[in-house]
């Protein structure tokens, strides 16, 4: 039992050891293939990278041999552009030369021709004071001689020749004065007209006169009670903020935004629509839509300042009298909104000025500018003249533009023809019929004045204003007053209107003189 368990045991142990020799043997035969394949590859690989290498590097010859082929192409167009760049010098000193040399030989001609002139007039200025020496001797000795046969000195002589010729000359110097003045003022109105129907046939405007309040529309009438608030809370927050005066009245379905500030009121009013949108009202919130409804209208007169100056080809300005001229349609004078007078100003300016020949750019700027200062008359005190003057100084605008803002008051002459343009322009806007509201009584105290500097003139018989002041009619005795003295009183009536009389555009002096003869066939 014994030797058979270890028969068969040494059995195993010998078919173990077998089984382990043969597996090794095989094993080793698969490793020498594998070593085989693997050697293959790489050998395949080998002469892949190879292959790739010669491609590569007959691939770098192309390119370098491309690149030197226009290098040198680059190369000669480069020598030739050159060549002919330095023919082209050569050539134009040899023509500088040739150029300078002639000029210099002009210049040596013109020389010696000035200095022959020179010697001749040199030559006669002598000759002339010779004769006119002899001229004013024999004049003295023909004084002496008219002296000696007259009974008279030479300063009496004269005196009588000036008088006599001065008495009969009186009527005919004034009827010439009186024609030339005739002929001028019709050429002159003739031009006038010309120019002023070219500039008003040229630019046309909307306009509307400005009222002093805003109409706020309500949807429900019980939003009256929350914008007045507990015990007024929220009108008084409004009104304390925006500078404005609310009215709350029985008129259905409206509340009414009033304040002499177009500004203001224009920001309140938008506040308020929105507050009625939002239907939260309350001082906290009042406050917070008012700051965003003042920063969008800051940032909206801005914007179109800029626009209006694109449009007006003006070229560049300030971004603060942009924001200035931007601010002006929330400005206005005797209900005429600032910007619409501003703008129409600037167009008539501008065509003016091309009319008579002066710089049609230079002429709109001035007159886009000269009532800039009245954007500032609510913050600042002072005249909007002064303001405008010292805000254009300030940011170096041009002197016409400077002389505009004071001549187109008066407060200077004008010095251009862009100023006149400007000036005119401005009288043109303010006067035309419907432009500008103005208060009754002031308008009356204007006629009246106007009437009694009239009147007191010596022979005045009665005196009217009429044409809304624009004419005055002065009637005459003709007995006291000849066709000379008419057109004296006049010109002194206009200059005294000009002087005491504050008025828009301009005031005709119409003197009457008339005689009548009558007499009844019995």
């Amino acid at each position: 039992m014994l030797n058979e368990i270890l028969l068969g045991g040494s059995i195993a142990m010998v078919s173990g050891l077998f089984g382990f020799f043969i597996s090794k043997k095989i094993t080793h035969a698969n490793f020498d293939v594998f070593v085989d394949q693997a050697k293959a590859k790489a050998s395949a690989i080998e002469n892949e990278a190879q292959n790739l290498l010669h491609k590569s590097k007959l691939k770098s010859q192309e390119i370098e041999l491309e690149a030197s082929r226009h290098y040198e192409s680059a190369k000669d167009r480069a020598k030739a552009d050159l060549h002919q760049r330095e023919d082209d010098v050569i050539r134009k000193e040899q023509n500088f030369k040739r150029y300078k040399q002639n000029e210099d030989k002009r210049l040596r001609d013109d020389s010696r021709v000035i200095e022959a002139k020179k010697v001749d007039l040199d030559r006669n200025e002598k000759s002339i004071k010779s004769i006119k020496k002899k001229y004013e001797e024999k004049v003295d000795e023909a004084l002496h001689t008219i002296e000696h046969s007259a009974g008279m000195t030479q300063d009496e002589a004269k005196k009588v020749l000036l008088d006599k010729v001065e008495e009969k000359s009186r009527g005919d110097i004034a009827h010439i004065v009186r024609r030339y003045e005739n002929e001028a003022k019709t050429e002159g109105q003739k031009k006038a007209n010309y120019i002023l129907a070219q500039a008003a046939s040229r630019f046309a405007g909307n306009f509307a006169s400005e009222r002093l309040t805003n109409l706020v529309h309500l949807e429900d009438d019980e939003l009256k009670g929350r914008i007045i608030g507990k015990e007024g809370r929220n009108i008084k927050a409004l009104e304390t903020l925006m500078g404005v005066d609310i009215i709350i009245d029985d008129t259905p379905n409206a509340i009414l935004v009033s304040s002499f500030n177009l500004y203001r009121r224009a920001i309140a009013t938008k506040t308020l629509q929105l507050l009625i949108a939002d239907g939260r009202i309350q001082p906290a919130r009042i406050e917070e839509i008012y700051e965003k409804v003042s920063q969008e209208f800051e940032d909206g007169i801005l914007n179109e300042g800029e626009e209006l100056i694109a449009d007006m080809d003006i070229g560049a300005m300030h971004p603060e009298l942009v924001k200035l001229i931007g601010k002006l349609r929330y400005r206005a004078s005797y209900g005429q909104n600032a910007l619409a007078h501003t703008l129409e100003v600037a167009h008539l300016a501008g065509v003016m000025a091309s009319e008579m020949g002066g710089d049609s750019r230079l002429a709109k700027r001035a007159g886009l500018l000269h009532d800039i200062g009245k954007a500032l008359t609510y913050e600042h005190e002072g005249s909007h003249v002064d303001l405008g003057a010292d805000i254009c100084n300030r940011y170096s605008e041009h002197s016409v533009v400077i002389n505009a803002i004071y001549a187109h008051h008066g407060h200077e002459e004008m010095n251009s023809i862009e100023c006149a343009s400007v000036c005119v322009a401005d009288a043109l806007s303010a006067a035309r019929p419907g432009a500008r509201r103005e208060v009754l009584e002031s308008f009356l105290k204007r006629v009246t004045q106007i009437e009694e500097i009239a009147s007191v003139h010596l022979g005045v018989k009665q005196a009217y204003a009429i044409n809304a002041g624009r004419e005055v009619r002065v009637i005459v005795n003709a007995t006291l007053v000849n066709d000379d003295e008419s057109i004296l009183m006049s010109k002194e009536i206009a200059k005294e209107i000009e002087e005491q009389v504050q008025y828009p555009g301009e005031i005709k002096v119409n003197v009457i003189r008339e005689s009548r003869a009558v007499v009844y066939a019995k």
